[in-house]
């Protein structure tokens, strides 16, 4: 169990939300202890090559792997080192404070390392398209073969100590009618959150070795 110390606070709490009522996403500097940011880079150092694999497109049936599209290796984190189990404790406090505030109905969360090298991309995409509860509703178009209706809440947590300009591997956020929000450097402990079918967002070429952990918040799929 994660200590209370680590826990995200209640104003932490209070301002993730108030920006996702206001905005659907939040950027947030030095988010998490550093504590639990070192054990995680210890833990992604320790892995060999063979412990990560080629990153596709599509979920299930529509599982793909399109180079053209995306280029980066993933990790996923099972809960089975301390590392792990501190970090996902972490985002489980963050899943019930949200559930408090916004009564989003947030079940679970998934979540993996993507190593990009350098050349690695991602181009635009959405996460998920299903719609969110109505506090945070928002009409978006929908894809059939993209849709991913357990998918609510999106989150990127950047590992990379040291990032410069020019290092690249930004992640480039968009709203629903394509225009441009923000632009978004991978800088080690930023943490961003976002409505997953709301925000087509891509990652720019990486100059030079680019972690970070991707996840997503989860509701119980409506049949």
């Amino acid at each position: 169990m994660c200590d209370i110390a680590l826990d995200p606070s209640e104003f932490l709490l209070d301002e993730i939300a108030d920006a996702l009522v206001a905005k659907g996403y939040v950027v947030v500097d030095n988010c998490l202890p550093d504590r639990i940011l070192a054990g995680l880079i210890f833990h992604f150092s320790s892995l060999s090559d063979t412990d990560f694999k080629q990153a596709g497109v599509g979920r299930q049936d529509d599982f793909q792997l399109n180079r053209n599209v995306r280029r980066d290796r993933i990790h996923w984190l099972q809960n089975d080192v301390p590392a792990e189990t501190v970090f996902l404790s972490w985002m489980d406090v963050l899943r019930q404070g949200l559930n408090r505030r916004l009564f989003l109905g947030l079940v679970d969360y998934e979540c993996h390392y993507a190593s990009y090298g350098v050349g690695a991309f991602y181009k635009k995409h959405y996460d998920a398209f299903k719609a969110p509860p109505a506090i945070l509703q928002t009409p978006v178009q929908v894809s059939p073969i993209q849709a991913q209706p357990e998918r609510v809440l999106s989150s990127v947590i950047y590992l990379n100590q040291d990032w410069q300009l020019g290092d690249g591997g930004e992640l480039l956020l968009y709203d629903s009618s394509d225009n441009f929000l923000e632009n978004i450097a991978p800088v080690y402990g930023k943490l961003v959150l976002f409505l997953s079918e709301k925000f087509p967002h891509e990652v720019a070429v990486a100059q030079r070795e680019r972690h970070s952990i991707a996840g997503w918040f989860r509701v119980n799929a409506t049949l």
